[in-house]
């Protein structure tokens, strides 16, 4: 199944840019967010947030298997607890990590109809919100490592690139389970 998008491999800038708040929500947002829904699910992934295609807009779109969602404008309003959990990111393909992140939030925005959402998540809906919000504030999977993790990291991924002599596209994605 082919996508309409390529991803967006950690070492991309736009990854690391702050994405701009959405103003209107119309037509063209709501068929970009159907084109995202499409990669993700070709990727696999179950998240996928509007800055890893190249569109540095706040919003996101994600599936855990109750039905195609996106939200705009996302705000964490509340964090409780800790919970570890092996994360993976396509923009950083074929790895994962334990991370640390709260297990539950209160979190708001807006759907695409342009209504009000307010959302309570735990566990893996918590972490998937947190993740790709964190795409959206220019934060990657590696930045949640310690220093020594994140190095040995980089070097497993300088290292797969030096081994492909030719630059392969792949598809983007978001938020992935190892």
């Amino acid at each position: 199944m082919s996508s309409p998008y390529n991803v967006r491999i950690v070492g991309d800038p736009v990854l690391r840019a702050v994405a701009d708040e959405i103003t209107d929500i119309d037509g063209r947002l709501v068929k970009l967010a159907d084109d995202m829904l499409e990669t993700m699910y070709a990727e696999p992934g179950i998240g996928l947030a509007a800055p890893q295609i190249g569109v540095g807009r706040r919003f996101f779109v994600y599936d855990i298997g109750e039905g195609p969602q996106a939200l705009v404008n996302p705000v964490i309003q509340e964090s409780r607890g800790e919970w570890t959990f092996d994360e993976g990111c396509l923009s950083v393909p074929n790895m994962s990590f334990e991370i640390v992140r709260p297990k539950e939030i209160h979190i708001t925005g807006y759907d695409l109809d342009g209504n009000e959402v307010s959302i309570e998540a735990d566990e893996l809906l918590s972490r998937l919100f947190q993740h790709e919000l964190d795409h959206l504030d220019g934060v990657l999977l590696l930045d949640h490592l310690d220093d020594d993790t994140r190095k040995d990291a980089m070097k497993v991924l300088r290292d797969r690139e030096l081994e492909t002599p030719e630059p392969k596209k792949r598809k983007l994605g978001g938020l992935s389970l190892p």
